[in-house]
């Protein structure tokens, strides 16, 4: 699901195309978020508050090395992605847990949040394609709206799968479902790419806090019982296969682009 208005190389732009290994490490990135939030405030026993400070520190120095990179990073803007998803968790699981907010809430709240993001997005720089993300102040915008993507998934996940009582299957089939309309619609009645992007991006944060959970909790909960530490390391493992893989492409997608300049 790509913008059709692209005006910046991909050595300029500081975020990547969005391919198949985008939507797969991004679909691990948002499962992770979940369990290792999960890990590090219940069996580690640092608590929901402790969690969130720390993860918040080094979130913001991971955004700071991304910032500094001026261009698309695999490892840099990929750990940020991760870091956010985990932090983006934290934010609605305070809200929800320790403050005492209703998930209908913070899904209403977060929309909101979002929709003025892009606003504000829009009247400032006239696009939200992710292939102009060339200023820093285009990037601020964008990991704004990420990190809101994440807090709104996650309440909208678990208002689903826990308020509803559909359980975490049904909810992730749920989800899945609505990601496979979004792309229907985009390519047999051509919705608008941009719409389409955000609205699959925004999903699959539900869909892949509801997997994370299926695999993590208890069967008494509901699910398969592969516990916080095995189904993190898992995923884990499997961003930095992806992660590689992506440096080893893009370093030889440079070398080309390179030659054919030099050419």
């Amino acid at each position: 699901m790509l913008s059709p208005n692209k005006t910046t190389g991909p050595s300029q732009n500081r975020v990547p195309e969005v391919t198949l290994d985008f939507w797969l490490i991004k679909l691990m990135a948002v499962t992770m978020g979940e369990t290792a939030a999960d890990y590090l405030a219940v069996n580690l026993g640092l608590g929901l508050a402790v969690t969130s400070l720390i993860m918040t520190g080094v979130l913001i120095v991971a955004l700071v090395l991304q910032f500094a990179q001026k261009r698309y990073i695999p490892w840099a803007y990929w750990l940020a992605v991760v870091l956010i998803s985990v932090v983006g968790t934290l934010i609605t699981d305070n809200l929800v847990d320790s403050f005492g907010v209703r998930l209908q809430t913070t899904t209403i709240a977060f929309s909101v949040a979002l929709a003025a993001t892009f606003a504000v997005w829009y009247a400032s720089e006239r696009t939200l394609s992710i292939h102009t993300i060339s200023t820093t102040r285009r990037e601020i915008f964008y990991w704004l709206a990420i990190l809101l993507t994440f807090s709104l998934g996650t309440a909208a996940g678990d208002l689903v799968a826990e308020s509803f009582d559909m359980g975490y299957l049904t909810s992730g089939l749920v989800f899945g479902g609505l990601i496979a309309l979004i792309a229907l619609a985009y390519y047999l009645i051509h919705l608008d790419a941009i719409l389409a992007f955000w609205l699959a991006y925004i999903l699959t944060r539900p869909l892949g806090a509801s997997f994370g959970d299926l695999l993590s909790q208890p069967a008494e909960q509901g699910g398969l019982g592969f516990g916080t530490t095995f189904t993190s390391l898992i995923f884990l493992g499997c961003i930095a296969a992806l992660v590689l893989y992506m440096t080893l492409k893009k370093t030889a997608d440079d070398a080309d682009e390179i030659l054919l300049e030099q050419d």
